[in-house]
C-alpha cells in the first residue's frame, strides 16, 4: 500500500530538536485563543448544544448569539481581571456586525486572527479561485474595521483545503492554527515559501470536549490542569506552548465561566515561571530566532 504524503512538513522527533528558549528565559508559552464567530439565521453551518447532527434552528442560532450579546462581555472582564492578553479568532462580519465587541478588542490591545467571514460557511469545499476570494474578503473587511492587517488565520472548523497553506502565504498570512500536530511551532512549506504553524489544541478546546464529546465543566477543568501542569513538567527540557481554546457561547456559559475561573487560579500561581503571550506573539518570537533553530526555518533576507 502507497501512503499518500502532504509535503507541508518533515516529520521531526521532539527529543532531536535545537534548544532555544522563550523570552525572559521562560520554558512555556502560555496563550488564549478565544473564538468569536457569527452565524447564518436558520441557513448554513453551525453547531449544535444537543445534538450533533441537528438541522439548524432558531434555538440553535440563539444558543451561539448568547455568546456575543453575553458570554464575550464575561470573558473580557474575567481577562481584565486576570491581566491576560488573548487572541481573538473572529470571522471578520463580527467586526461590522457588533461593533462594541470591535472596540473592547481594540481598546484592550488584544490580537486579531482572521476566522473566515462567519462560521456559516467552511472554504475546503470551495474551487481555489472562490476559496482565494473567501481569504480576501474576510482580509479586507478586517483590515477596513481595524486598520490592521491579520498575521494569523484559523479557518473555521478547522477546515482546509489541498491548497490553503499556499493561498494564506499567498495573501500575506505569516502563520495559522488549523494543524494540531505539535506543542512547538512548525514551518510549512508553501509553494512560494513558507507558513508557521503555532500550537493551537484540539484537545484543549472548548467546543470539541464540552459539545461534541459531552464533557462536563468540571472535567474540562480538570483537563485544563492536568494538561498545564504536564506542560510544565515537560517544559524543563524544551520550549513548548499552551493554548487553551475558548469559544465565547461554551465556556461564557457561567456555570463554564466558574470552572474556567479555578483552572486560571491554578495556572496562574506559576505566573513569574510563564510566557503568557499571543499565538501571534509566538510567531513574532519564532521569525527573529537564528535560521537553524527549527527544522525547515526559512532565511530572512
Amino acid at each position: 500500500m502507497e501512503l499518500r504524503e502532504h509535503g507541508r512538513y518533515d516529520w521531526s522527533p521532539l527529543p532531536e530538536r535545537a534548544h532555544y528558549d522563550w523570552p525572559g528565559g521562560k520554558k512555556l508559552a502560555f496563550c488564549i485563543a478565544n473564538n468569536i464567530e457569527i452565524f447564518s439565521y436558520r441557513d448554513g453551518l453551525g453547531s449544535d448544544s444537543a445534538t450533533l447532527t441537528a438541522p439548524q434552528t432558531h434555538r440553535n442560532f440563539a444558543w451561539r448569539d448568547y455568546g456575543n450579546r453575553v458570554g464575550q462581555w464575561y470573558l473580557f472582564d474575567l481577562l481584565d481581571e486576570y491581566g491576560l492578553p488573548s487572541s481573538h479568532n473572529i470571522n471578520s462580519r463580527v467586526l461590522r456586525q457588533y461593533p462594541q465587541i470591535r472596540e473592547r478588542i481594540l481598546s484592550r490591545g488584544d490580537e486579531i486572527v482572521a476566522h473566515g467571514r462567519s462560521n456559516g460557511e467552511r472554504q475546503d469545499v470551495l474551487p481555489e479561485e472562490e476559496e482565494r476570494r473567501l481569504i480576501r474578503e474576510a482580509t479586507a473587511e478586517i483590515i477596513e474595521l481595524t486598520g490592521k492587517q491579520p498575521k494569523g488565520w484559523m479557518g473555521p472548523y478547522f477546515a482546509q483545503s489541498e491548497v490553503t497553506l499556499d493561498l494564506l502565504q499567498e495573501e500575506g498570512y505569516e502563520f495559522m492554527l488549523d494543524w494540531p500536530l505539535d506543542d512547538q511551532p512548525v514551518w510549512m512549506r508553501t509553494r512560494q515559501g513558507h507558513i508557521l504553524s503555532v500550537p493551537y489544541s484540539v484537545e484543549l478546546n472548548d467546543s470539541p470536549a464540552m459539545v461534541f464529546r459531552q464533557e462536563a465543566a468540571a472535567s474540562f477543568e480538570r483537563m485544563i490542569i492536568d494538561q498545564f501542569d504536564e506542560l510544565l513538567l515537560q517544559s524543563q527540557k524544551r520550549p513548548l506552548v499552551f493554548s487553551l481554546v475558548t469559544h465565547n457561547f461554551i465556556l461564557g456559559q457561567p456555570y463554564r465561566l466558574r470552572a474556567l475561573r479555578r483552572a486560571l487560579d491554578h495556572i496562574l500561581k506559576h505566573r513569574d515561571d510563564l510566557w503568557i503571550t499571543t499565538v501571534g506573539g509566538v510567531n513574532d518570537y519564532i521569525r527573529s530566532l537564528p535560521a537553524e533553530t527549527l527544522p525547515g526555518q526559512p532565511h530572512r533576507a
